[in-house]
């Protein structure tokens, strides 16, 4: 039995793969964005360990939740499941962007960290100068891709943490929209899959996948002079150091 954490949990795909883990037996500690959806979320999952609550949008409240998940030790796993699409550029950097960063260097070491990125990340780029004079320049390709990057700066530094990257494709949660084309259970089964399965071919690092296989990424991501670029930018914004 594991124990997992996941953000943006209160619903879409990060409540579906919350389920799917309830069901094989694993604790979940369920995240999200307020009081309201906390309540509303543990009433529907009552079988998860507890629902802590932050808004990512919020440099400071990002950092408390960092603190409240440290409280229960290190995790098994840890799912970095929030995000946003149809918003600011400001929420979409900080959210997508800056949450994973701060999240990724505050909490504990887990014994594997998945990302969900997005198959849009191909067409994002680092963009340096928008970190410091304007984030409205960062698109949600560029916040996919910077998600990519933190993945396997993660794999490269810390070798013994299974570090990697999901797609879940365009699917029909909230957030994708009704008329989405992909597979919504393929959505979560592969997360879900990275996070628990004892299956060898889930115990590699700096692998991005799409429906439990593994596919090409953007190769901006593969620069390690680019990773620590980023890292520094991040380290820059937050105050906060990835841990080596």
């Amino acid at each position: 039995m594991a124990r997992i954490f996941i953000t943006g949990s209160a619903d879409g795909l990060g409540e579906l793969s919350a389920k799917s883990l309830m069901t094989q037996g694993h604790k979940v500690v369920l995240h999200a964005r307020n009081a309201e959806r906390g309540r509303e979320a543990i009433k529907r999952n009552p079988e998860a360990e507890c629902v802590l609550t932050a808004d990512l949008s919020s440099i400071e409240e990002t950092k408390m939740l960092a603190g409240e998940v440290n409280k229960f030790g290190a995790f098994d796993a840890v799912i970095h499941n929030a995000g946003v699409y149809r918003a600011s550029g400001k929420d979409i950097f900080t959210v997508n962007t800056l949450a994973p960063y701060i999240l990724t260097s505050l909490i504990k070491k887990p014994k594997r960290l998945i990302y969900l990125t997005s198959g849009l990340h191909l067409h994002g780029h680092l963009k340096p100068e928008a970190f410091k004079t304007d984030i409205s320049y960062i698109t949600y390709s560029d916040s996919k891709l910077h998600v990519m990057m933190l993945c396997l700066a993660a794999a490269r530094k810390w070798r013994d943490v299974f570090s990697n990257a999901v797609n879940p494709g365009w699917v029909p949660t909230k957030m994708g929209g009704r008329g989405a084309p992909d597979n919504l259970q393929k959505g979560y089964e592969t997360q879900v899959w990275l996070a628990v399965s004892n299956e060898e071919k889930v115990k590699v690092s700096g692998r991005y996948f799409f429906h439990q296989n593994e596919k090409y990424h953007n190769p901006e991501a593969d620069d390690i002079l680019l990773q620590e670029r980023f890292l520094s930018l991040c380290r820059e914004v937050t105050g906060i150091s990835f841990p080596e």
